[in-house]
């Protein structure tokens, strides 16, 4: 049983938890505008210098100069000597200290410049702490009045992951305070998904379990595909965030405003409507859809076509196995065309899956069955589609909105690998293998010079920050693989801040929490 000092009452979203020590210290975001702004200044305020001022550079500064600390010279790199293991306490401290991107992270979750209740009352979890004698502890209802109070306790506590939860009526940590329990109850959270590739072990055949390559990978990039599109296209959400989970998955961000204040009930619809896959590796068909399709399965179908050509019948080859075969057999709606297929294959052990596939259409025409319904089959082909390609999601990650999720940018304790944000501008490009490890980026500092391949001596482009920014400003996570990552998460905060500030888009947003499903 994992160590837990909470009730399972205090618990509704996880197994085993427990509640760390209370911290009464409270704190201003460093280097925020104090009380004494006025209302013209804010107004007049722009949002790229808001981003500039507050949060500086130097809160967190650069622990180069601070040659003591790391425990290897570039002769021994980091991941092939001291620290082999992605857990390793010291390995953990020195990536939160000088990789994690902090800041933004309050940005982000605080939708302002300035700490609000977004973020103060927001819940945060720490688990499998580094240092614990047994991996499975949680401590939960964590809660923090600034970035740098959580970066120290972070830092203090080690937790090889930290998750994130929803906004509560008051601080979490007071909770127990409070006379009427029931007066403490989340109040808003994104709306999040989760797809994990050991949901697809019955269709994918170059791996199982918790392994992936890239082959299997395609199956997420053609389930955040169309979830994207629906997200964006069906519900008319704007700030969507993917994000890799470190090993095997994706996790789903919905950070809009309308988005985070949504009730159970809501996020359930959603959920539900995104839902298509049913049923676990042992049961039979999965897809039952009504016809004529609606124009989501329409458009998602139009997307999978291609992949299920190139990625599930010539990379995975799913029915070259004749037990898989059966299954194909046992979705297709006529008796005496299986019987035909079936002869076929036995006679031809090994035949490809696409040939298999083709011969499905190739004896239908034939006459091998003198009763086939033409439109059954099609639909039942369109079925078979979709059971290979559609996203197979983790629905109650999505259903509830105390639901607990993996923070981006923590490092997988059993890769190494940071779970980095993933831009769908780029989607084809993502390669799960070569993000970054914490491992690797200490191995990259290690080896970054100022007169190296980084650049010469003159000032370059701060990427995004507005200004220019010389060699020795720079914080590390700049001079390593991570770089691109953590701006494209710096400009998705902007985006999401811009719109939070704008009056319209707010009154807009309002309306919109009276929608129906």
């Amino acid at each position: 049983m994992p160590h837990s000092e909470e009730t399972m009452v205090d618990a509704p979203a996880r197994n085993g938890v427990d509640q760390g020590a209370d911290d009464d210290t409270t704190m201003g975001e460093a280097g925020a505008p104090t009380a004494a702004t006025t209302g013209e200044d804010k107004k007049d305020a722009k949002l790229e210098d808001l981003f500039d001022d507050v949060d500086s550079d130097d809160e967190f500064p650069s622990s180069r100069p601070v040659k003591e600390e790391l425990p290897s010279s570039p002769a021994a790199p980091m991941d092939s000597t001291a620290y082999a293991k992605s857990s390793d306490p010291e390995l953990i401290r020195m990536f939160y200290q000088r990789f994690f991107p902090w800041r933004y992270l309050f940005q982000w979750l605080n939708h302002s410049p300035t700490p609000t209740n977004d973020f103060t009352h927001r819940e945060f979890a720490f688990s499998e702490f580094a240092f614990a004698a047994q991996a499975d502890v949680y401590s939960r209802y964590q809660s923090f009045p600034s970035s740098d109070l959580l970066r120290k306790d972070v830092l203090r506590q080690l937790p090889l992951r930290f998750e994130i939860g929803p906004v509560y009526t008051t601080n979490p940590r007071d909770r127990k305070t409070l006379r009427n329990m029931s007066a403490f109850k989340p109040l808003a959270k994104e709306l999040c998904f989760d797809i994990d590739l050991t949901d697809y072990d019955d269709v994918r055949t170059c791996c199982d379990k918790t392994k992936i390559c890239n082959r299997c990978w395609q199956f997420i990039t053609m389930a955040i595909k169309v979830l994207d599109v629906a997200l964006r296209e069906d519900f008319g959400f704007k700030h969507i965030m993917w994000v890799y989970s470190g090993r095997r998955g994706a996790h789903a961000w919905v950070c809009d405003k309308s988005v985070r204040t949504m009730s159970d009930q809501k996020r359930k619809a959603i959920a539900g409507y995104l839902e298509v896959i049913r049923g676990g590796a042992q049961s039979g068909k999965k897809v039952n859809v009504w016809r004529p399709l609606h124009p989501h399965l329409s458009r998602s179908l139009k997307i999978l076509a291609p992949h299920f050509e190139t990625d599930v019948l010539e990379s995975q080859d799913p029915w070259v196995d004749s037990t898989r075969a059966e299954h194909l057999l046992s979705l297709l709606p006529d008796k005496a065309l299986n019987e035909n297929l079936r002869k076929k294959w036995d006679s031809s052990p090994g035949r490809a899956s696409s040939s298999k596939w083709a011969d499905i259409d190739a004896l239908a025409k034939s006459g091998a069955s003198k009763n086939l319904d033409g439109v059954a089959l099609r639909d039942a082909k369109q079925d078979v589609v979709l059971e290979y390609t559609y996203p197979r999601l983790d629905i109650e990650v999505s259903k509830k909105l105390n639901h607990l999720l993996k923070s981006p940018f923590v490092v997988h304790p059993g890769t190494g690998r940071v779970c980095v944000p993933i831009d769908t501008r780029k989607l084809e490009d993502f390669d799960p293998l070569g993000v970054p490890t914490v491992q690797g980026l200490l191995a990259e500092i290690d080896s970054w010079t100022e007169g190296g391949e980084k650049g010469s001596d003159e000032e370059e482009a701060g990427a995004g920050e507005g200004k220019a920014k010389t060699k020795s400003n720079l914080q590390d996570w700049e001079k390593t693989s991570l770089r691109p990552y953590v701006e494209y998460f710096r400009s998705f905060v902007l985006a999401l801040m811009k719109d939070e500030r704008d009056p319209k888009v707010k009154r807009e947003r309002d309306e919109s929490d009276a929608m129906e499903f």
